[in-house]
């Protein structure tokens, strides 16, 4: 707990952080209006689905796989998982959004840590010769990586959802509550499982999403 790299954690953490991840559903927009997710119980269902199919076997172990390679100095690792998670996000809105989210966590990142290789890295998402996802640039920043992606991205989620169903705050952070467990554990697992093993399985999801930019008003970009 008196780790000074908690600090770097709970920063890169914060929904306060400038990402851009309050205007991203990530497909539950599209669930929502389609009457799927009405409720608390399927909000929790779409989570656990989020978490175990998507954000933990893909984006929590490129993170955790970022953390590693940038500690041993291998940012061409990074980028070779910067270019999985390009081709394995299929959705374009899905896509996009984890790209404005990361590139807006790198220039964050670049100018308060003051880090060339952040700084350097960010040119080439800038100049396009790198995607520049969201969970490669948190990992490079944030330590204990996978716990502190999947944790913001459920928070983010459920934020969306306050905006979205007739839920109040405290059920909010009651349904963020119970999924600790499951965040705990797919978060292990992502830590564990080498990058070379991404994987990615959520066809409702992918689907719903594809057809979100048909829907006729929208609060959400994805």
């Amino acid at each position: 707990m008196t780790d000074p790299r908690l600090l770097s954690l709970l920063h890169f953490a914060d929904s306060a952080l400038p990402t851009g991840g309050y205007a991203h559903s990530f497909g539950l927009e599209r669930y929502c209006q389609a009457g799927l997710v009405r409720d608390r119980h399927g909000l929790e269902r779409f989570l656990l689905t989020q978490l175990e199919g998507a954000t933990g076997p893909c984006d929590a172990t490129a993170a955790a796989g970022a953390l590693r390679a940038l500690a041993r100095g291998d940012v061409e690792a990074c980028h070779r998982l910067d270019e999985e998670l390009e081709a394995m996000k299929v959705v374009r809105e899905f896509r996009e959004g984890s790209r404005q989210m990361g590139r807006q966590t790198l220039r964050v990142a670049a100018s308060l840590t003051g880090d060339g290789r952040l700084a350097t890295y960010l040119e080439a998402v800038e100049a396009r010769r790198a995607p520049g996802h969201h969970a490669v640039a948190f990992g490079w920043e944030a330590g204990a990586a996978a716990t502190a992606l999947l944790y913001s991205t459920t928070a983010m989620l459920v934020g969306a959802a306050l905006r979205l169903l007739p839920i109040g705050q405290l059920e909010g952070q009651s349904v963020l509550w119970s999924l600790h467990p499951v965040i705990a554990r797919v978060a292990r697992e992502a830590a564990e499982r080498p990058p070379g093993d991404l994987w990615s399985f959520t066809p409702g999801q992918d689907i719903q999403g594809m057809l979100h930019e048909r829907m006729d008003a929208r609060l959400f970009r994805s």
